[in-house]
């Protein structure tokens, strides 16, 4: 597709048709909360999701950025509100075979929408993709349920259509936490990396759960049977992935737990990271990274990875930018995108198709997949238009 095509979300290019639902299972913060993408059964009727879920993630962003939340909110409303995502929203789950499951890690500031693009284009090819909604504060906002106090619940009218555990709970926002003046970065991030990874592994264990057929509650469709996905999943292929500070949660993640076979890292922030945990990420990673976003200090960092894990795959894709890998390059007109970075040079379209192309060739070497993804192993050697091997950095292993 050219650079003429106009905003909205790509469908996805691979053969299913993608499904997609949220869960939110255990209404607490320490619960677990995805948006889940799935091939379906083909449908010519079908809802939508709107793109940007709750107003309250305007404010989040308008936070996230440092903009009055007063005049901000709502431009960011009136730009990005009436977007949809173009699945089949509470769609059945295909019944006819397994698939393989992607945890995916949003990036600092970002919420469980975000990365639609790639998520469903990864469905589309036969992937289930749980994108986890982070609540250690790095999201621009999120929520859970909180039990309304006994006052609350009488001074509440409330409706015969309400339900039990609607009527005893009540929304948590949790909004973007940031640095404090003075405080050491590190400080805040590491431990927020070990909460993002260790959400990422809880994520894992609820599908498992799900998948052997045991009865989960979803706070927030009661329409949707979550028991269409038991024994959908093949929980001897799964990997992780995720987009900057997610990079670096789905890196921490595959350690955390041995049914991650590998990570994909899109534009990895290495920050988070303690450099004592270096030797112990033995499993394979694969490194998109954009032209524009590492530094010399990052490559670094995973340069020393690299040293001392042979399973390491490292691609630059020329042209692109950090945001390039998420929905915003899709949604942004020319002077927001140049306001806020969120295009490079090259054809957004182009970059979403080398992005997944050499992610499903480098699943397919470490995962038992019967698809054909190895048409594009020459993507993920770095050889092919738009993109380079290793880093535009000549830095040597440490």
């Amino acid at each position: 597709m050219g650079s003429g095509q106009s905003l909205g979300l790509p469908h996805g290019k691979g053969p299913h048709q993608v499904g997609c639902t949220d869960v939110m299972a255990d209404h607490t913060r320490k619960g677990c909360f995805f948006r889940l993408y799935y091939p379906c059964h083909p449908s010519e009727i079908r809802e939508e999701p709107l793109w940007m879920p709750r107003y309250e993630y305007c404010c989040g962003l308008a936070g996230y950025v440092n903009l009055n939340i007063g005049w901000c909110a709502p431009i960011l409303s009136m730009t990005f509100g009436s977007y949809r995502v173009p699945v089949c929203w509470n769609a059945a789950v295909k019944q006819d075979d397994k698939f393989p499951l992607i945890i995916f890690s949003h990036g600092l500031g970002a919420f469980r929408t975000v990365y639609s693009a790639v998520c469903m284009e990864m469905a589309s090819w036969g992937f289930l993709v749980a994108a986890v909604e982070h609540r250690d504060q790095s999201a621009c906002m999120t929520y859970y349920f909180k039990p309304k106090s006994e006052h609350e619940q009488q001074n509440e009218n409330t409706t015969p259509e309400t339900t039990s555990s609607q009527y005893q709970l009540q929304e948590e926002w949790l909004p973007f936490r940031k640095l404090k003046e003075g405080e050491k970065e590190f400080r805040l991030r590491n431990p927020q990396v070990h909460q993002r990874a260790n959400e990422c592994v809880r994520a894992l264990k609820l599908l498992k759960e799900i998948n052997s057929g045991k009865s989960v509650d979803n706070v927030l469709h009661k329409d949707l049977d979550l028991s269409m996905l038991k024994g959908r999943i093949d929980f001897n292929n799964v990997a992780v992935m995720g987009h900057s500070f997610g990079a670096a949660t789905a890196i921490l993640a595959q350690k955390k737990h041995d049914d991650f076979k590998c990570a994909v890292a899109l534009d990895a922030w290495m920050f988070p990271l303690e450099n004592q945990l270096y030797h112990k990420f033995i499993k394979p990673i694969f490194f998109i990274n954009s032209e524009r976003f590492q530094t010399a200090e990052n490559v670094i960092k995973i340069k020393r990875l690299c040293s001392t894990n042979k399973q390491i795959k490292i691609i630059t894709i020329l042209g692109s930018v950090h945001q390039s890998q998420t929905d915003f390059t899709f949604l942004t007109g020319h002077v927001l995108s140049r306001i806020f970075q969120t295009k490079g040079t090259i054809d957004p379209y182009v970059a979403l198709e080398i992005n997944t192309r050499a992610a499903l060739a480098f699943l397919k070497r470490h995962l038992d997949l019967k698809e054909d993804f190895g048409q594009w192993d020459a993507l993920v050697e770095g050889h092919g238009e738009h993109i380079i091997p290793d880093t535009p950095f000549q830095i040597c292993s440490l």
